[in-house]
């Protein structure tokens, strides 16, 4: 009996030195665990900041021109159309900004196409050729590559449409 005794005793022991082992094994492998994470959070910050960098430098470039443009408002007391000028030299700083990023103005247009440009607004066409032809464009429409980012809101002529000159809302086409 003693010896199994000392068998359940030796091998409880085994047992024991196993489970701190294990212990031991899991507190490392944890660790590492630990450590791989903070590695992979510093990564994808690093990343993201890589990723937005040169769009948050294009946006500074931007933000200098309006504080240039402020200060010479400032400054001077500009007719309209010094004013004017300065308004369209932002426009067209802000439009290169969008090329930049490859988001690009929709072509204009004299037909309506459903797939760049959302009708707002609908009014009477006085012939049927000027059906489904553009009226006005309300805001200018962007894309990237194949993708439309934003449709270009219009006003669509329509002939014979029970819905001119109203501003319920549409998207036929």
């Amino acid at each position: 009996m003693p010896e199994k005794n000392q068998s359940v005793t030796e091998k409880l022991d085994d047992l024991s030195e196993l489970f701190r082992a294990r212990l031991q094994n899991d507190a490392v492998q944890q660790k590492a665990f630990d450590q791989l994470y903070e590695e992979l959070r510093q990564y994808k910050d690093d990343f993201l900041f890589q990723a937005e960098k040169p769009f948050l430098l294009d946006l500074l470039l931007f933000y200098d021109s309006l504080h240039w443009f402020q200060q010479s408002l400032a400054n001077d007391a500009p007719d309209p159309e010094v004013i004017q000028d300065g308004f369209q030299y932002l426009l067209d700083e802000f439009v290169e900004l969008l090329y930049r990023r490859d988001v690009n103005p929709t072509e204009p247009g004299s037909r309506f196409d459903r797939r760049l440009q959302k009708a707002v607004k609908v009014v009477a066409a006085a012939r049927p050729e000027d059906d489904w032809t553009i009226e006005a464009v309300l805001k200018r429409g962007f894309v990237r590559g194949e993708r439309v980012l934003r449709p270009e809101e219009v006003v669509v002529r329509r002939y014979g449409s029970s819905n001119a000159d109203t501003d319920q809302k549409t998207e036929q086409g």
